[in-house]
């Protein structure tokens, strides 16, 4: 609490989300009284606020797509125990945006990640490390380009940061290829999808003023998704893995991305040397994709819940945004289109 005792931890196997859920539990343990839990992650603060642990419980520890829990050993005793005290409230507040305990705490993380050692007080202490990230300038330079690796051939991992760092409220949109939405030119069935998609962002838009679409503008739903912003009225940022990823696309797919990416608000790129081979390119775009889900606060994932590849993604993203993941399935949209 500020100005009064801290507490932190360390772990050798852990993942961000558990560390998240574990700090909030920590202190609903050892602070009695009325308490609120101030957290910079929507996957601890929405659990309650919006009350995803209702949905679990009814489906007994499954979440929204049949799936179980992630973290349910330290969701299900969390959940239990704000239940029984009944004093406990959670409120979201932007990480790395100037407030001071947010910042201590973040120090205090990463302190304790890069030592494995924990520590406490009475009161804050005065001696701390750098902060998970630059300030937001030096973010901005460092993030548009990432320079090449020293070894011969290879290609560069961006710097993922941990949380989101998009300015604004950031939606990612991503997902099936032309060949499983009806093709590579405008049809019923990507119509419908970018209509879809329009409509949700629309509704996202009036919950978040801030609202941003995140896209990398490959051929598929992530155009869908920087047409669907278009349409709604809200800006898009394109987030690319490397420069000119367009450059062995069909003429018409050329012309139609140079147009979409001169709407872009903003135009990330991850790493400034192109690949030399299909291997490398899909290394780059498997960065790519870990970088997007550390960096955004949802995703909107058009996927028929069939493709094991995008299986996977949803999985990583699930893992990053907890239930903060939304599906839009290509194959219902086509049935309700042939229905009479």
């Amino acid at each position: 609490m500020p100005g009064g005792a801290f507490a932190s931890g360390a772990s050798a196997a852990t993942t961000n989300q558990r560390m998240e859920i574990e700090a909030a539990y920590e202190a609903v343990q050892a602070i009695p009284g009325s308490l609120t839990i101030v957290s910079d992650s929507t996957y601890v603060v929405n659990c309650f606020r919006d009350g995803w642990w209702k949905g679990w419980h009814a489906r007994g520890w499954l979440n929204s797509q049949k799936k179980p829990v992630a973290n349910r050993d330290l969701w299900e005793p969390f959940v239990d125990l704000v239940q029984v005290r009944g004093d406990v409230t959670f409120q979201w507040i932007k990480g790395h945006s100037g407030d001071p305990m947010n910042d201590l705490v973040d120090r205090l993380a990463v302190e304790a990640a890069e030592t494995q050692r924990g520590r406490s007080g009475e009161e804050p202490p005065t001696e701390l490390g750098p902060a998970d990230r630059p300030g937001p300038a030096a973010r901005k330079a460092a993030r548009r380009t990432a320079a090449p690796s020293p070894g011969a051939g290879s290609l560069p991992a961006p710097v993922v940061p941990s949380g989101p760092d998009i300015t604004g409220y950031g939606v990612l949109v991503l997902g099936h290829r032309p060949p499983e939405l009806g093709g590579y030119e405008d049809n019923p069935i990507s119509d419908a999808v970018r209509g879809r998609l329009q409509a949700i962002i629309e509704a996202k838009a009036a919950l978040h003023d801030d609202l941003v679409v995140v896209t990398g503008l490959r051929l598929g739903a992530e155009m869908l998704g920087a047409e669907a912003a278009i349409a709604a009225g809200v800006p898009f940022v394109a987030v690319l893995p490397y420069p000119d990823p367009q450059r062995v696309w069909p003429t018409v797919s050329q012309g139609r991305f140079s147009a979409l990416l001169d709407d872009a608000t903003e135009v990330i790129t991850l790493q400034k040397r192109a690949p030399d081979s299909k291997q490398q390119a899909g290394a780059a775009l498997a960065r790519r994709d870990a970088w997007l889900a550390r960096h955004v606060a949802e995703a909107l994932l058009v996927w028929d819940g069939k493709d094991p590849v995008l299986s996977r993604v949803f999985r990583s993203l699930e893992d990053h945004l907890g239930e903060d993941v939304w599906t839009v399935d290509p194959t219902e949209l086509a049935t309700r289109r042939g229905s009479p």
